[in-house]
């Protein structure tokens, strides 16, 4: 037999080991990229695209700290600190912008979030395949609706000589048609129940589809169980889909903040105005009509700042209740 010598001592083969697979990895790496270059020549505009319009504009930021003015530089500009974010602290609009942003927000997230789940749920339940077809569509054409068109129409209706004072006389349920635009009581409950009317059909597209993805014999087995439609809801489709909720509200969550500044701008007017005034509309106002570019950069850094500690909050419970996080 032949007599099979044994590595010398100080000599190994096993630091070769990484270094084939790593270049066999680049190898493969490299061919699978020359395989998919049209994907990926695809990815990378989008990547260039978001550095150019997202990463590289936040260099910007530094005009919160500073006495920004629009006829020089930003370089030029002299520093002061902390002082936009304190005048922002004690301005007395603060408590009233604080609150129409948190009332609206929060009420759209309890309200907005479990409608389209509740809708999606019940349209599974349909199975007349184009009465589905039908209501789905119906549901999600709004969506495709400008705020600028939407609010028109909105304000039209909504007039004293609109279809809703028409309807509501017609019913004996008002005496006289009211303005409701004009009335401050009235604005949280048209924004958020033209949001809703707005994204319902939108929102529920996500669940449908996640609903789509349940295993039929997980319902087939509810259905021997002895399971009715609610049962098989409750008990199968919520379970299935808990994940797809669960990012769907970290999301949700992290947008508290902001309540739809193209709907707002459309509907507010000065007759509203303390019920309408949210922090979206204050940084518009003041950076954009009053020229306040410093200010106003103060303001939204302060709302992005608690935005990501609000999505880092999210993120972390909803981690720790369903194993379901963004990362």
């Amino acid at each position: 037999m032949e007599n099979k010598r044994s590595p010398e001592v100080g000599t190994s083969l096993t630091p070769m080991l990484p270094m084939n697979v790593k270049s066999s990895s680049r190898r493969s790496l490299w061919r699978r990229f020359i395989a998919q270059r049209h994907l990926q020549v695809m990815a990378l505009l989008g990547v260039a695209w978001m550095i150019i319009f997202n990463y590289i504009p936040m260099y910007g930021i530094i005009i919160a700290f500073k006495e920004f003015n629009i006829v020089k530089a930003i370089s030029e500009a002299p520093w002061v600190g902390l002082t936009h974010f304190k005048e922002f602290l004690q301005d007395d609009n603060l408590p009233n912008v604080i609150r129409n942003t948190l009332g609206i927000s929060l009420i759209k997230l309890c309200i907005g979030f479990p409608l389209p789940i509740i809708f999606a749920l019940f349209l599974n339940e349909v199975r007349s395949v184009r009465y589905k077809k039908a209501i789905q569509t119906i549901s999600y054409l709004p969506h495709f609706l400008s705020w600028v068109v939407l609010g028109g129409i909105l304000a039209t209706w909504l007039a004293d000589v609109g279809i809703i004072n028409h309807i509501l006389q017609a019913l004996h349920l008002i005496d006289e048609p009211i303005s409701y635009l004009a009335e401050p009581k009235y604005f949280w409950t048209i924004i958020i129940s033209s949001d809703i009317w707005k994204e319902l059909g939108w929102s529920a597209i996500i669940y449908l589809a996640a609903i789509s993805g349940v295993s039929p014999d997980m319902y087939e087995a509810a259905t021997i169980d002895g399971a009715g439609r609610f049962q098989k809801m409750w008990y199968v489709t919520l379970p299935a889909i808990k994940s797809t909720i669960s990012i769907l509200f970290i999301l949700a969550v992290s947008g508290v903040l902001s309540s739809n500044f193209d709907q707002i701008l459309v509907l507010r007017n000065s007759l509203n105005d303390s019920a309408s005034n949210v922090i979206d509309y204050y940084v518009y106002q003041t950076g954009i009509l009053s020229g306040r570019f410093s200010y106003s950069a103060a303001v939204g850094l302060i709302k992005s700042v608690i935005t990501l500690i609000l999505l880092l909050i999210a993120n972390k419970v909803s981690q720790k209740i369903n194993d379901t996080s963004l990362f």
